[in-house]
C-alpha cells in the first residue's frame, strides 16, 4: 500500500468521500471494518453496559464468593438489560464471563472455586447489545492483597494506560505493543505473546490483531474509525504459559501471578476515545 498517499487522505478525512475511500481500502487490504458514527453510538451503548457490569461485579468481589456466583451476577444483569453474553457458547465456552484467578492468564471458566483473601481475579465481560459488541476486563483484589499481587496489578493497569496513549492517527499497531512491552519488562515483568487484542464491534473478534509487544512504527497504520481492544496480560514471572485439559484455561508455566486490564478503544481524528471507560 502507498502509505504516503494514505497519509494525504488522512488529512482530508473531514469529507465522507475520503472516509469511504479509506474504509474500502482497509476492508480490502486488512479485512478491517471501520465504524461510522451510527456504529460508534451502538458500541458506546454496549460499552456502558460492559462497564456497569464490571462495576456491579466489583461490589460482589470478596472472600468466600465463587467464580460461578460472579458468572451468575453478570449473566442476570446482562439479560436484565436485553443483551446477551458473547462468551456463552462461543466455540463451546460454557459460561458468560471469564474468571481468571492468580496464575490463570486468561479464559478461566467459572466454577465452584471459592475466592480467598489475598487472591486476584480478572473478570472479562463482553455483552452484545442491539447487535454491537464491547469488551473489557479488570483484575480485582480479593480482600487484602500481598506485595506481589499489588505489583502485578499495578503494572498491568499501567501497561493498559500506556498502550491506550499510543492510539492516534499516524501511529501504528506496533507502537502500542512497544509501549506496553517496554514498561512491563522495565518493571521486571513479562508480556504474554499467545493472546492479543483484537478488532471488535460488529463481531466478538475482528481484524486487526493487536499484540502487546512489538516494534515502534511497525504494523498497520491507525486510522479514524478503527475500534479494537487493548488487553495486555502481564506475568510476574516469565511469559511462558500452557493451556489446561479443559482447552480454555491458560496458566503461567512457572506458577507466577498474572494480571490483565482491557478496554475497547476508538481511533478518532485526535485523541483516543475509550468506549468502555473505567478508572
Amino acid at each position: 500500500m502507498n502509505y504516503k498517499k494514505l497519509k494525504r487522505k488522512l488529512r482530508r478525512l473531514s469529507t465522507s468521500r475520503d472516509f469511504t475511500s479509506i474504509k474500502d481500502q482497509y476492508a480490502e487490504l486488512y479485512k478491517i471494518k471501520l465504524k461510522d458514527k451510527e456504529d460508534i453510538i451502538g458500541i458506546k451503548k454496549a460499552g456502558k453496559l460492559t462497564v456497569d457490569t464490571l462495576n456491579l461485579i466489583e461490589e460482589h468481589i470478596k472472600p468466600g464468593i465463587t467464580t460461578n456466583e460472579i458468572n451468575s451476577v453478570a449473566e442476570a444483569f446482562t439479560r436484565k438489560h436485553n443483551a446477551r453474553s458473547a462468551p456463552l457458547h462461543y466455540h463451546g465456552f460454557p459460561k458468560s464471563v471469564c474468571t481468571s484467578v492468580n496464575n490463570v492468564v486468561c479464559h478461566g471458566i467459572p466454577d465452584d472455586t471459592v475466592l480467598k483473601d489475598g487472591d486476584i481475579v480478572n473478570v472479562d465481560v463482553t455483552p452484545v447489545l442491539d447487535g454491537y459488541f464491547a469488551d473489557a476486563s479488570k483484575t480485582f483484589f480479593v480482600g487484602s492483597p500481598g506485595k506481589d499481587a499489588q505489583k502485578i496489578v499495578s503494572v498491568a493497569k499501567e501497561c493498559l494506560r500506556l498502550g491506550v496513549l499510543q492510539v492516534k492517527p499516524g501511529n501504528r499497531i506496533g507502537d502500542i505493543g512497544y509501549a506496553i512491552q517496554t514498561y512491563a519488562e522495565g518493571q521486571g515483568c513479562s508480556v504474554v505473546r499467545e493472546y492479543v487484542g483484537h478488532g471488535v464491534g460488529f463481531e466478538f473478534h475482528e481484524p486487526p490483531q493487536v499484540p502487546h509487544f512489538g516494534q515502534k512504527a511497525q504494523g498497520i497504520p491507525l486510522v479514524p474509525g478503527m475500534v479494537f481492544t487493548i488487553e495486555p496480560m502481564i506475568n510476574l514471572g516469565k511469559h511462558n504459559l500452557h493451556v489446561l485439559s479443559d482447552k480454555w484455561t491458560a496458566v503461567t508455566d512457572d506458577g507466577s501471578l498474572s494480571a490483565q486490564f482491557e478496554q475497547t478503544v476508538l481511533v478518532t481524528d485526535g485523541d483516543v476515545e475509550i468506549l468502555t471507560p473505567f478508572d
